[in-house]
């Protein structure tokens, strides 16, 4: 179900470029003639394509979320980088998630490190917590009830 998802994301991104048109009204229209080349090779692929899985709802509010993050954290970026003074506090911290499979821990690594200021650095050996460093952590706290009630919520709506 998530490689199925992936896969008409990509396809979704691949439509975006062929037209030359990154809008957001081009990737849902990419994403549903995903859906429909998805139906239609069910056949030739490992992976069962249940069209009554598919929370295209979910996935639109995801890309949307993704979009107001990036243009939040750019915001953040341009403030640390005009300030006079070098006052911000970098910091490594540690975010324990409740995502289970490696699709979805790996898509919530990437929304993280696709957001300006912030990079995933290592997952614990158990694949439960991402060790993630930031630019600018002034409440490491904040940060982490951040992450779990945006993209963590967002990737549970879309998976299960």
């Amino acid at each position: 179900m998530a490689f199925q998802i992936l896969l008409n994301i990509l396809i979704a991104v691949l439509w975006m470029f062929l037209q030359s048109s990154f809008t957001p009204a081009s990737f849902v229209f990419g994403y549903l003639i995903g859906i429909l080349i998805l139906y239609l090779m069910r056949k030739f692929l490992m992976v069962k394509v249940d069209l009554r899985k598919i929370r295209l709802w979910a996935v639109v509010k995801l890309f949307f979320l993704f979009v107001i993050e990036l243009t939040k954290a750019n915001i953040d970026m341009v403030k640390v980088v005009l300030k006079p003074q070098m006052d911000h506090q970098p910091g490594i911290v540690a975010v324990r998630t409740k995502l289970n499979t490696e699709i979805e821990i790996t898509l919530l690594a990437a929304l993280i490190s696709l957001t300006p200021g912030t990079v995933s650095m290592d997952f614990s050996p158990d694949n439960k917590t991402i060790y993630i460093h930031a630019i600018d952590v002034p409440d490491e706290d904040e940060m982490i009830e951040d992450i779990h009630n945006s993209f963590e919520r967002a990737i549970m709506e879309v998976t299960k």
